[in-house]
């Protein structure tokens, strides 16, 4: 039942107008690519007036990290509540090595949508994010459980410069060193951070 304001109406119309902005901007990026998508373009296609997009997601970015964050939500579920090794009951090292190698070939592969819209966000605002503040408090996380000695919270950061996008990109793309080959030095810098010896 409304309130006699009206509030009850008006957040129903909210989430519905948050819900047609997403749709709406999320089927320009599948058509045309989060570079060449504008903010009147999402609004118009969304039939909702600009100021009611920007009042819901504040800016561009704010908006493509709301999309981001339904992009990564089956990654998500996967490294916090799949099979493992990505999911629990593996040994935190062996996830720890199944998150980078997964996230490394999610951003070399250019078909997957989280990748394409985190590359048009600001490096600061995507790491501050939803998504970046659960990559690094995963990757802590496991780092902690594996043992390992150390300020886990600088080492994840470290870590995850690694994987992150700008050295991917370069690595991959730039200086065409294969996937495989990424994944294989992620892991073994996740196999010397945790000391662990294979011999």
């Amino acid at each position: 039942m409304d309130a006699p304001d009206g509030t009850a109406t008006e957040r129903a119309d909210a989430v519905r107008n948050r819900a047609r902005l997403l749709e709406a901007a999320a089927r320009l990026v599948a058509e045309r690519g989060a570079g060449h998508v504008t903010m009147q373009e999402v609004a118009e296609v969304a039939g909702v007036g600009k100021g009611t997009l920007f009042r819901r997601f504040g800016d561009r970015d704010g908006l493509l990290l709301a999309l981001l964050a339904e992009a990564e939500a089956e990654f998500q579920e996967a490294y916090t509540a799949g099979p493992p090794p990505l999911g629990p009951g593996a040994p935190a090292r062996d996830r720890l090595e199944a998150f980078g190698c997964a996230l490394i070939g999610r951003i070399a592969a250019d078909a997957d949508l989280g990748a394409a819209l985190g590359r048009q966000v600001l490096h600061e605002r995507r790491h501050a994010s939803d998504t970046g503040r659960a990559f690094h408090r995963h990757v802590s996380t496991l780092l902690r459980e594996a043992g390992v000695d150390g300020d886990h919270d600088m080492l994840a950061h470290a870590l995850l410069a690694f994987a992150n996008f700008e050295t991917t990109d370069y690595l991959h793309a730039g200086s065409g060193v294969p996937v495989a080959r990424l994944q294989a030095a992620w892991v073994d810098l996740v196999r010397r951070v945790t000391r662990i010896d294979e011999a």
